[in-house]
């Protein structure tokens, strides 16, 4: 890459992240690390979590988005040359293109003993290495910023070019570079002669003996890197998990230990923590530093953390046992925050009031939606409004579910209930058993499942609990809501399907009413009742029967504007609006393409703005928010100004809302909104994403109804057994209005059984 393409590129990541002042660090709080100190953020490989490994722009980026003492890391591999360069591993073909460059120079080698295929960096001189590039590593990353061509770096060039804060070199294979001539220990030492070196760490013992007298009367700090527990040390051919019970030994050659995250918090076969080992009280005892590694945002971790790479930090650095003294990850935003922002805050500490928290199902991230359990677990969580969708049961019991198709959260395909299948596309394109073909007696009776929204990518959500908790109706939820001394926002009551349920002789309107006024909520002096729909009809007959609801207009769609007659008009029924993230910052190939004006445009007509979705799983948020949700959060909070979330997490959002950093004069870069459609610009033109067309505006037609029909008398039906089903809706002249399938086969309801498995 030329100097000006390297140029133009770090200005462009400027306007990424805003360098905006750094935080405190926490620094006044008491800290259980060795020296007091808060624990430092070492970014591997700069900000590889995003960029190449090891590149100009990923360590550009770990500087922009870290603390200010941030501490950069590089693997350090020897060329054939002697020269020590930047690089993730030995083998050079995962993280660039180096075998299109040099097609026959692979090679096959001893490594620990272990025969090992590749392009190895001992096989090429520092000026072969000029014609290679970085690229993304990790094939479940974006590979679209490989175009920049990134140079492989030394450690002077790095140095010359990032001036980091302080220096990690990592060196391994010291044996192995031995057999082939080079020399680890020289090389470190001449490097030093020009090069501040904070830490030097290495998983040989041979190695860091072998140096130590030379680095004792230094400041730096050589790190025993210990490996996983059944691997051996080709030095002294002992375990890793043997060594770990020698820190005494340890002690005479280095000043600290990095283990993997495993060494502290134990994670089973199921991916759940098991109690904390001593590793870090011990390691202190001895006077060694203790320093995670493996954090990494974009790789599935223990469930314990609901998907909040925060939360996982902050059960490193923030518990009563213990402290680490730094940690290495892949996204260094994420452990900045937490340390200089969300550490030492109780849990009974205030924060500000926006954005409104409301929940999505409860905490269904966590739990099976619109449970018992949901819905305790997101009050005690902290959220501001619980919400309950509204279905109709055939006998009329209004019931909370997050859809009307009970297949979406039930397991109803796996009871004799499968034989109530039917296809009504009025409601949507394939089969389900649906709520208003069954009593509240049958359907109680059913197994909540849990959502996994994310499934295609292997994300599944809280294992243990995926079939955990009761269903409960809108009765049972008011009473939940209202024994909750902690709903500062009230209850969001969703309504939809509202003019397909009269057909059915179900007024979901009127029942909603019913149990709000059974339940106490007509007093002006309980908590707010919202009611929400994507239907304007539902929301103008609520407010001609009850003036004092806020009533919420959801937009079923993605719009990037909306006409200023249609604003009006949704004033004229609705008090706030719920629109979807990608109507504010619209996506493409999961990478931010701009801003719209939406969220200032229906505020400034005096309509607050909640946003759905904001789930935790990586995959659920564009590359620009570095696969954190507090920076996506945060990025919609500050950055576009919107009122509330709508969250399947409820427990991030409070915890963002807590978070000290909101009350700084002027906010750290990890804490700063990211700027919407910057990464694109880092992506050359070989590499863009197709273009998309643009959203649509909403107009007055998107959102007029004709008033909702009157209930139809009942007619007469039988009772609810297993194997009868519902007579399909009519229309007035007599005739099947909605095209309902027979009954599927055996083996089809068989299939669909085993798919919810």
């Amino acid at each position: 890459m030329s100097k000006l393409r390297q140029v133009i590129l770090l200005f462009l990541l400027h306007s990424v992240a805003l360098v905006s002042a750094q935080g405190s660090t926490n620094g006044t709080s008491s800290w259980q690390t060795l020296n007091g100190n808060a624990p430092l953020v070492i970014a591997r490989g700069g900000f590889s979590g995003l960029f190449p490994d090891s590149s100009s722009a990923a360590y550009s980026l770990a500087l922009m988005t870290s603390l200010s003492n941030v501490v950069l890391w590089c693997d350090v591999q020897l060329t054939k040359d002697g020269a020590g360069i930047c690089f993730p591993d030995m083998k050079l073909e995962n993280a660039s293109d180096i075998s299109i460059v040099f097609k026959n120079r692979n090679n096959v080698y001893l490594v620990n003993g272990v025969s090992t295929p590749g392009w190895f960096s001992v096989d090429f001189t520092l000026t072969d290495l000029e014609t290679v590039a970085l690229n993304q590593g990790v094939y479940s990353r974006s590979g679209r910023f490989d175009g920049n061509l990134f140079p492989i770096l030394t450690v002077q060039e790095m140095v010359k070019l990032i001036r980091p804060p302080g220096l990690w070199l990592n060196l391994q294979h010291d044996v192995f570079y031995t057999k082939h001539n080079l020399s680890m220990r020289n090389f470190v030492l001449s490097v030093s002669k020009s090069v501040i070196v904070d830490y030097i760490s290495s998983p040989e013992v041979a190695f860091l003996r072998g140096v130590s007298q030379r680095f004792k009367a230094t400041k730096t700090k050589l790190i025993f890197r210990f490996l996983e527990k059944e691997e051996t040390d080709p030095s002294t051919n002992q375990t890793y998990g043997s060594l770990l019970n020698n820190l005494t030994f340890i002690k005479t050659f280095a000043s600290g230990i990095l283990v993997p995250k495993g060494y502290i918090w134990p994670v089973n076969k199921n991916s759940y923590l098991e109690s904390s080992t001593l590793v870090v009280q011990n390691a202190h005892k001895e006077g060694l530093e203790v320093f995670g590694s493996d954090f990494i945002n974009d790789i599935p971790f223990s469930y314990n953390y609901s998907y909040d790479p925060i939360a996982e930090v902050l059960n490193f650095i923030d518990n009563d046992a213990f402290s680490v003294d730094g940690v290495l990850s892949d996204f260094p935003i994420t452990p900045s925050a937490a340390i200089d922002c969300f550490a030492h805050i109780g849990k009974n500490a205030s924060g500000q009031e926006k954005p409104l928290i409301i929940s999505y199902n409860g905490a269904s991230g966590d739990y099976p939606s619109c449970t018992d359990l949901a819905y305790t677990k997101a009050i005690s969580d902290g959220v501001d409004v619980l919400d309950c969708n509204v279905q109709m049961t055939k006998d009329g019991t209004p019931i909370c579910l997050s859809s009307i198709n009970l297949m979406d959260s039930t397991k109803v395909a796996q009871t004799p209930f499968s034989t109530f299948t039917t296809t009504i596309t009025e409601l949507q394109k394939g089969s389900g058993i649906f709520t208003f073909n069954l009593t509240w007696e049958d359907i109680r009776s059913l197994t909540p499942a849990i959502s996994n929204p994310y499934s295609t990518f292997r994300l599944s959500r809280n294992p243990a609990a995926k079939t955990a908790g009761k269903l409960v109706s809108l009765s049972d939820f008011l009473s939940i809501a209202k024994e909750a001394n902690s709903l500062s926002g009230g209850v969001l009551i969703g309504i939809e399907h509202a003019a397909f349920l009269v057909k059915v002789g179900l007024s979901v309107t009127d029942a909603v009413l019913d149990a709000l006024s059974k339940a106490g909520y007509d007093n002006v002096t309980t908590p707010r009742v919202m009611i929400q729909s994507t239907n304007s009809s539902v929301l103008k007959e609520f407010k001609e029967k009850k003036k004092n609801y806020e009533l919420v207009y959801r937009v079923d769609e993605n719009i990037r504007d909306a006409s200023d007659a249609t604003i009006e008009d949704i004033k004229k029924f609705a008090t706030s609006v719920v629109i979807s993230k990608d109507s504010i910052y619209p996506e493409n190939k999961a990478f931010i393409t701009g801003a719209t004006d939406i969220v200032s445009r229906l505020k400034k007509n005096n309509l607050p703005v909640y946003v759905q979705r904001f789930d935790n799983e990586f995959i659920s948020q564009a590359w620009d928010f570095f696969s954190d949700a507090t920076v996506e959060i945060n990025s919609f909070v500050t950055g576009a100004g919107i009122d509330g979330v709508i969250t399947s997490f409820p427990q991030t959002a409070a915890s963002y809302r807590k978070n000290r950093c909101l009350k700084y004069k002027n906010a750290p870069s990890y804490m700063s909104p990211v700027q919407p459609g910057s990464l694109m610009q880092v992506i050359t033109s070989d590499d863009m994403p197709p273009a998309l067309a643009p959203y649509p505006v909403l107009t007055e037609s998107d959102v007029a109804e004709p008033p909702l029909q009157e209930v139809a008398p009942a007619t007469p039906t039988s009772s609810t057994n297993a194997g009868t089903t519902a007579p399909a809706p009519t229309s007035p002249n007599g005739q099947p209005r909605i095209a309902t399938c027979i009954v599927l086969s055996n083996l089809a309801v068989l299939l669909v059984a085993v798919l919810l498995l």
